[in-house]
């Protein structure tokens, strides 16, 4: 009988276990009841940001779903999930295998996914599914926004965040103000996330044998080793949570990594083991759950699904971009197999995969 290896937490994650409270940071919830029970609660909100000039990196934040607060957030999130509607998964699935293999043909023979690929090919796909009039400009003006989404971005990084949104403007369809925003929204949130879940997935489950399936693997690594850690939230009324009592404006991080290891939920947590039952809460629940799961999984599948057939790993130092929640591998190093030396057969039993 096999036995699943061990796959120990990622440096900082926090034991699972009740709630804790410290001055200087609020509460940590890391038990997976918690987390949930936390996200489903009216009384815990996102943070909010404030209104900026159009065209700019505070003039995205303050129209997009992703940081509105709750009276506007709905119709926000509307927005990000009709833009989101007409794409089929497969569809992505397909195309991102189709372009993965493309940039491995021009690879010549070695490739590091981080630079390569895994940002690149799931922007560019989804990108122009979204109706961005010029994908392939549009990734690294994602990139550059991206990095500045989250508060706490310096300067540097904000300056250029902000001539990104002026690029990204000017190549997403018409519409409303907030209709632009939550589109180019959908994009930025996809992009550091998707990379982080290829390169885990890539770390996790190269040398996995053929035999598991690129979607179980992929979706057994968003719980082992998120690309997203957690999320924030502000108590805006008195609340309890697990016994503990939470009041009005205490700050509350939800950690993903944690509720995913959680062995009231997942059995011998600390074990790769693909397929097991749904229940990871990596992409959030309840109204502010992320809509894009299945897609971003779809995209992750396509390009890991190639690379499982025609790459062999090099060289991963095993560190990662600086991020206190994000999770993106700075490098990883792979061989890759000419078309012309097996890499076609092994393509096309990798499109066959993801139809």
């Amino acid at each position: 009988m096999t036995v699943e290896p061990l796959v120990p937490p990622a440096p900082g994650t926090p034991p699972c276990g009740p709630p804790t409270f410290a001055p200087d940071t609020g509460w940590t919830v890391t038990r997976h009841a918690d987390v949930r029970a936390v996200l489903l609660d009216p009384a815990c909100r996102v943070p909010v940001a404030g209104d900026g000039p159009p065209g700019t990196l505070a003039g995205l934040r303050g129209l997009a779903s992703r940081f509105s607060d709750a009276d506007r957030h709905p119709a926000r999130r509307a927005l990000g999930v009709a833009a989101l509607a007409p794409l089929d998964p497969d569809e992505l699935r397909h195309e991102a295998a189709r372009e993965t293999s493309a940039v491995l043909d021009r690879a010549g023979g070695r490739l590091d996914v981080t630079g390569a690929l895994a940002r690149r090919v799931p922007l560019r796909v989804l990108a122009a599914r979204l109706g961005l009039a010029d994908p392939d400009a549009a990734v690294p003006a994602v990139a550059a926004v991206a990095a500045a989404w989250h508060p706490g971005a310096d300067r540097t990084r904000i300056v250029a965040a902000d001539r990104a949104v002026e690029v990204l403007s000017s190549m997403v369809p018409a519409g409303s103000p907030e209709a632009r925003a939550n589109r180019l929204g959908l994009l930025v949130q996809a992009c550091d996330a998707t990379a982080g879940l290829i390169g885990s997935a890539v770390r996790h489950g190269l040398a996995l044998p053929l035999v598991v399936s690129t979607a179980d693997l992929v979706a057994e690594v968003l719980r082992l080793d998120p690309p997203v850690r957690g999320t924030r939230r502000v108590v805006t009324a008195a609340t309890r949570v697990a016994g503990s009592d939470l009041a009005v404006g205490d700050p509350v991080l939800l950690r993903f990594d944690a509720a995913n290891r959680d062995p009231v939920v997942f059995a011998d947590p600390d074990r790769r083991r693909p397929g097991r039952p749904d229940g990871v809460l990596t992409f959030g629940a309840g109204p502010r759950g992320c809509p894009g799961e299945r897609l971003a999984s779809a995209l992750a599948a396509g390009v890991v699904s190639v690379l499982r057939r025609r790459c062999r790993l090099v060289h991963d130092p095993g560190d990662h971009e600086p991020h206190p929640l994000l999770r993106v591998p700075r490098r990883i190093d792979l061989t890759v197999r000419a078309a012309g030396a097996g890499g076609e057969a092994e393509t096309v039993a990798a499109m066959e995969e993801v139809r």
